[in-house]
């Protein structure tokens, strides 16, 4: 008689499991080395462990990428902190959803980055740059993570269609998005005040949603026209709550992209002779050092995901509803891809062919149909514009101060937020 058919797929080795009964402690303390510290020490790219009493896998790579942004293999749901969740992305958001519902609502935000909106977006931050340079010079200091983060704030709600109509509301915006994206890395009072004041800005993108649908003229091709008449894949336009995620899930990565131009500012200053580069016009060299800063300086930890299915990879099987956490910084860093990978060698970025999973700041594969970041472009363009103004426009000095960026604390940032002072026109 033959034995029934299973399709149960086999299992060919053990995950190596890392000491400890909860590594929570150890992943608040060592940030973003915590996955591959563990990796290092157990001569291993993947192992499990617990998290929040929770058994995790993490793994690490560019293999790990490509397993990881895998079309459909994993969701988002339940697999991301709600300490993170509720500031970075928000209940109901693309980010959120599966299947024929993320694919729609992922085309309508990918549709909002086409390259003539984001270099209109471009143009507006080079303006609000410029319109600094001229302030900077009767100053006596900038703190440039502020500078920079306001910038882009009053930027993109120009772009997205909800301009801000004072310098007070710009401090008040600002302030707002910033808390949120510093306080999602963080239990305590960070993530707290994060939260806080995520309610007032829930409130401010409620009322210009509901504004424009109960027909308050705007640019019908506006990000937030856009966004306010969206249908979703099962012909319903989004709820109030739903349009409000995401059009704060639209400005807030704008802001953010303050951290990638004080990290390119902090390394033209340690390596003068690029900074030449940039402000020479060299835009092959500008293309090197972007990518370079995007590799080498931390962002993102790490993200995660629930398997949708059982499925095999690497000689291990998952099944359906097991937690994987994708190492992002590790992946970046990971000596196995990239050689001295903890040297800033824009260098090594001539003529690279990437293939979507080697280098994953802001995700792996392609955009339109995966949970990679539909706003990576934007990230590049804007910190690409940001760093050759600086080099270009501007003398300015570095004084004396604390520039060390801790991996214990997440998001990083130099500790200083980069001061400079002394700036005059080039």
């Amino acid at each position: 008689m033959n034995a029934p058919h299973s399709t149960a797929l086999p299992v060919h080795r053990a995950i190596p499991q890392a000491p400890g009964v909860d590594n929570t402690t150890a992943l608040l303390g060592e940030g973003y080395r915590f996955i591959g510290n563990r990796c290092d020490e157990l001569g291993s790219d993947m192992f499990s462990t617990r998290l929040m009493l929770r058994r995790v896998v993490c793994v690490r790579g560019e293999a790990a990428a490509r397993m990881f942004y895998q079309p459909g293999r994993f969701t988002r749901q339940r697999a991301i902190p709600p300490t993170a969740l509720a500031l970075l992305q928000g209940h109901g958001s693309a980010h959120m959803q599966d299947g024929a519902m993320h694919r729609v609502r992922k085309a309508m935000l990918m549709s909002l980055h086409t390259p003539e909106s984001r270099a209109r977006l471009v143009a507006l931050a080079e303006r609000e740059w410029r319109v600094r340079f001229e302030r900077w010079p009767r100053q006596r200091r900038q703190v440039l993570i502020q500078e920079a983060q306001a910038v882009l704030c009053r930027a993109a709600c120009a772009w997205a269609g909800v301009p801000l109509a004072s310098v007070e509301e710009e401090v008040l915006r600002t302030a707002e998005f910033s808390a949120m994206i510093d306080g999602a890395g963080a239990v305590g009072p960070r993530n707290w005040l994060g939260k806080s004041l995520r309610r007032h800005t829930e409130q401010w993108a409620r009322e210009h949603i509901l504004a424009v649908r109960a027909g308050r003229p705007t640019d019908p091709a506006s990000p937030l026209a856009v966004i306010a008449f969206h249908r979703d894949a099962d012909g319903e336009v989004l709820s109030n709550a739903d349009a409000t995620v995401e059009l704060l899930n639209l400005l807030r990565p704008v802001v953010a992209v303050a951290r990638y131009i004080v990290f390119g500012a902090l390394a033209m200053h340690a390596y003068p002779e690029w900074r030449a580069r940039l402000a020479s016009g060299d835009d092959t060299a500008l293309d090197m050092f972007v990518e370079e800063v995007r590799r080498y300086y931390p962002f993102f930890p790490a993200i995660g995901g629930r398997a949708n299915g059982p499925f095999e990879w690497n000689g291990v099987r998952f099944d359906k509803g097991d937690w994987v956490l994708l190492d992002v910084y590790g992946t970046n860093h990971h000596r196995g891809t990239w050689p001295d990978a903890e040297l800033f060698r824009p260098e090594r970025f001539a003529g690279r062919q990437g293939s979507g999973f080697d280098v994953i700041p802001q995700g792996g594969g392609d955009p339109a149909l995966g949970h990679r970041c539909p706003g990576e472009a934007v990230t590049v363009e804007l910190t690409k514009s940001a760093l050759r103004l600086l080099a270009a426009e501007i003398d300015y000095k570095v004084p004396q101060q604390d520039l060390d960026v801790s991996l214990a604390r997440m998001p990083a940032m130099p500790a200083s937020g980069f001061v400079i002072q002394g700036v005059r026109p080039a």
